[in-house]
């Protein structure tokens, strides 16, 4: 059997008409930059997540980057997130030219512990130094998992700081009924093609509850003009394009629906893994609705299990290998190896097994069935 990590293809199909239809529209009216396919999604992608207000932008990456551009971060400022994360997190941090500051994560969520977040204010603030100031946290809901706001967000206004939520991976994730990007100043969206939500390119969003910070993020994202060739301020090409904004309609419609063929996915997976000896399997918190955008577990012999998986047929991932603070982009913070032991012993160990809504029952009892056998061969 083949196994495929992700099937992009399946997924299409089921939906090749409407696509069809939404993308034709599109074409047949030219509205490629932004326009109205951009503004009927940020309108429906706003209500799906609980705001206000949505942003349309070109990435993920650029949400992170122009959210905090429009709190005022920059050089001088500190922007506290973790380092178990892709690595835009940082760059969005990097590109505002403020400084990334790590704490070390939960091991059972994967996402931000409050309490390093609140060690390392207390420490902070006993330092004389104020040539650096801490001024926002980016909590990262990790593999479709909310990250535990209610601490975050009492130590970060206890402290005057930003949060700006990360939720590139958490389309529809909950937290005690909130859904993810609804919590902080700011939520981040990714519709990368493999998320949850996914585009048919690179597209990504802002949703916010602050009118005033969707209008600079707006500005910002079309060369800072409020109205066209007046510039305001220094800004960036980061529009949505009309096509992603169409297709992303499309697929919101199906989006909670998707979301719980995953979760029922991962029940499987912990069903038939419960009795796996050597398989840590994810941990779902109580105050979350997981939506499952990666399913990862906790393994010795990390590379020998994915190299044997995939002689069987089995495609797997790794996420992420090497954590920010230990990658050579950022060796001038200074960090080594132990700086962050939870974050470096999961990256260790953690295998992504497929997950996506169309995979089916049998191919899950087929994954788990050679993960044990290939267990009793490395044990």
């Amino acid at each position: 059997m083949k196994v495929p990590f992700l099937d992009l293809r399946s997924q299409y199909k089921s939906i090749e008409q409407e696509i069809s239809d939404a993308t034709t529209q599109v074409l047949e009216s030219c509205a490629f930059a932004g326009g109205p396919f951009v503004a009927q999604f940020e309108k429906e992608f706003a209500s799906f997540c609980g705001c206000e207000l949505a942003v349309g932008v070109g990435s993920g990456t650029e949400a992170l980057w122009l959210s905090l551009l429009a709190l005022g971060i920059g050089e001088g400022d500190e922007v506290i997130t973790v380092p178990n994360t892709f690595i835009a997190t940082a760059e969005a941090i990097s590109f505002c030219r403020a400084t990334p500051v790590f704490v070390d994560i939960d091991e059972k969520t994967y996402t931000m512990d409050p309490q390093q977040l609140e060690d390392y204010l207390k420490t902070r603030n006993t330092k004389r130094e104020t040539r650096n100031r801490p001024k926002a946290v980016i909590p990262v809901h990790l593999f479709g998992q909310m990250a535990d706001m209610d601490p975050i967000m009492e130590i970060a206004r206890a402290h005057g700081l930003s949060v700006v939520e990360d939720a590139c991976q958490a389309h529809g994730a909950e937290y005690k009924g909130r859904t993810a990007g609804s919590i902080g100043d700011a939520g981040c969206f990714s519709f990368y093609p493999g998320k949850n939500l996914g585009a048919y390119g690179e597209a990504g969003a802002v949703v916010t509850n602050r009118p005033e910070l969707a209008e600079t993020i707006q500005a910002l994202r079309d060369h800072g003009q409020a109205a066209k060739y007046y510039h305001e301020s220094i800004g960036w090409n980061a529009r949505m394009d009309g096509l992603q904004g169409a297709v992303l309609s499309v697929k919101l419609r199906h989006l909670s629906d998707w979301n719980e063929a995953r979760i029922k996915n991962a029940q499987t997976y912990n069903e038939l893994l419960s009795e796996v000896a050597g398989v840590i399997t994810p941990a779902r918190a109580e105050y979350a609705k997981h939506v499952f955008h990666i399913y990862a577990v906790r393994v010795q012999d990390r590379d020998e299990m994915i190299s044997e998986l995939s002689k069987k047929g089995i495609h797997c991932g790794i996420h992420y290998p090497v954590p920010i603070h230990l990658q050579k982009a950022y060796d001038f913070l200074g960090l080594g190896e132990g700086s962050f032991p939870v974050s470096e012993k999961c990256a260790k160990e953690m295998v992504s097994l497929p997950m996506f809504p169309e995979l089916t029952d049998g191919q899950i009892k087929y994954v788990c069935g050679k993960i044990k056998e290939v267990i009793d061969i490395l044990q």
